[in-house]
């Protein structure tokens, strides 16, 4: 079976719940969604205002509250939030990962060493048993032989091992300076286990963004090409295998859904670093190659963008006056009224939270190309 590149988008859309609102809680939501990058914090929010039907940010705060929903680095060593039941498969499926990245050179130069490190383990979890903050948590690691580099050990570690980042209140659960406890649910740290974890992620990363490559898989894991092949190598049997648009061979769940083509897909204005945009090496599933430079920035911010048609059209940010929505390319009367509409109920939800959420970022405007501007 054949894929159009229409038709993909549409799918990933469709299960990323963007091509039309739905009336789901939050804590089954991401479950479906799989994985929200939460390296802003305001972004989970936004995310799923965008994809809820009378979405309350007060049943998110609860969620990460009672750990029902939980944020770590996980996913390209960034950090997200998941569903508490997703993160021990998805948190051994990346071990090797993040063993490599973060257990490095860096690393090395704090005094302690690999092994330093796991030994370590067990009793820094017990440490943070409660909420430890950060100057905590070096000032515990000198004491244990990180003299030369305590800050650079905790930089370290606190990615590698299974440390969860603690909801502190509003407005958006988690403060810009965070503090720590070991997750109540450890993963087991080995190779053999994250390859069988692996599978279980690559079903789940399908059912949230599928079709897709291995490429893609790798990608948005960021694992090794060889771990995703073998993976999908040993759930073969489960998976329907298609053609992409470009003649890339690409896997599936077999009862996962795929909207046709002219599926309707409206506006919508998406948060910082939304999953969506990061999901797949094909980067033109949702961004046309020409804008991409725009909205994913040198040092690798991801700004919050227009969507149209199911495609980035352009970039958002909140002003004193209401929404700036800035479009790369004209866009029809209807669809800036749709967005006007969208710009009026985002405003309430940042009325009461950070209204001017996101403005550290407002450099990346500098010479932004914008065919027309408008605040909405």
């Amino acid at each position: 079976m054949k894929i159009t590149a229409r038709g993909l988008n549409r799918s990933t859309l469709g299960r990323q719940m963007l091509l039309r609102r739905e009336s789901v809680g939050v804590v089954d939501a991401m479950r479906r969604l799989v994985a929200l990058q939460a390296q802003a914090a305001p972004s989970p929010y936004v995310a799923l205002w965008n994809r809820l039907i009378d979405f309350d940010p007060a049943e998110l705060d609860a969620a990460f509250a009672d750990r029902q929903l939980v944020k770590a680095t996980l996913l390209r060593i960034t950090l997200h939030a998941v569903h508490t039941d997703d993160y021990r498969a998805f948190r051994e499926a990346m071990e090797p990962t993040l063993r490599a990245a973060r257990l490095d050179g860096r690393f090395l130069m704090s005094g302690l060493t690999r092994a330093d490190a796991d030994a370590l383990l067990p009793d820094m979890l017990k440490y943070l048993k409660r909420t430890r903050t950060a100057d905590e948590m070096t000032a515990w690691l000198a004491e244990r032989g990180a003299e030369a580099e305590p800050s650079r050990a905790w930089w370290a570690l606190r990615a590698y091992a299974p440390v969860l980042h603690a909801p502190s209140g509003p407005p958006w659960s988690f403060p810009n300076r965070p503090s720590y406890v070991a997750a109540s649910v450890r993963p087991t740290l080995d190779r053999d286990t994250a390859d069988i974890a692996l599978r279980t992620l690559i079903r789940r990363y399908l059912a949230g963004f599928g079709p897709a490559s291995i490429a893609d898989m790798a990608h948005f894991c960021l694992v090794q090409r060889a771990r995703a092949k073998d993976a999908v190598r040993a759930i073969s049997d489960e998976l329907d295998t298609l053609t992409g648009p470009d003649g890339t061979q690409l896997y599936d769940l077999p009862d996962a859904p795929r909207p046709d083509d002219d599926t309707p897909a409206p506006p919508r204005l998406l948060p910082m670093w939304d999953s969506v945009l990061l999901c797949a090496a094909d980067r033109d599933r949702l961004a046309p190659p020409e804008y991409r430079p725009y909205v994913a920035r040198s040092n690798g911010d991801v700004l919050p963008t227009l969507l149209v048609d199911g495609y980035v059209a352009g970039v958002w940010r909140p002003v004193e006056q209401g929404i700036e929505a800035t479009a790369f390319h004209r866009l029809p009367d209807e669809t800036w009224a749709a967005l006007r509409t969208e710009a009026r109920s985002l405003l309430e939800l940042l009325a009461d939270r950070e209204p001017l959420v996101y403005r550290r970022y407002d450099r990346w405007w500098d010479g932004m190309p914008g065919v027309e501007v408008r605040v909405l």
